[in-house]
């Protein structure tokens, strides 16, 4: 038994449930509405599988856009596989959810930030919501702004 709970490695497991989740609905049933996602995520990740090129041109972080046009979206419990639509290229694309730094539905003003803090040489994971700066719902990336809550803890 642990000596502590530890609070920051539980939530960040859900959250990464949460948008397996999300995704796994989207794979069976499409994108609701006006739904659509925006996904930051680590290219240096070891399990990250993008063509080269894209490695060449996002040498640490990448963020996707699942909205129009992706196919071959395939869930499991340690990421998500993605054929995506790069300058009239399809590109397959293979994200775990430990590279994922952020994912936003910016339709309905939801975000999550995962950061890592690095203590004694320990990595402890942290999740945030986000919080939007407009009061109505944004469709287009321009209008959301990601604001980490960290700066509001005492």
């Amino acid at each position: 038994m642990s000596a502590i709970i530890d609070y920051g490695n539980l939530m960040h497991r859900a959250m990464r449930g949460l948008i397996q989740e999300v995704l796994q609905d989207v794979s069976d049933n499409g994108l609701p509405g006006e739904h659509h996602f925006f996904i930051t995520f680590n290219t240096m990740h070891p399990d990250v599988e993008i063509a080269d090129w894209l490695s060449d041109r996002y040498p640490e972080e990448m963020t996707i856009v699942m909205q129009h046009w992706f196919e071959n979206l395939d869930v499991s419990d340690e990421g998500f596989a993605v054929t995506l639509n790069f300058g009239d290229a399809p590109e397959p694309l293979y994200v775990p959810y430990d590279s994922i730094r952020t994912f936003v539905d910016p339709s309905v003003e939801f975000g999550l930030r995962f950061e890592t803090q690095d203590d004694d040489g320990d990595e402890e994971p942290a999740a945030t919501p986000v919080e939007f700066a407009d009061e109505e719902p944004s469709s287009s990336s321009s209008d959301a702004e990601i604001v980490s809550l960290d700066k509001f803890r005492k």
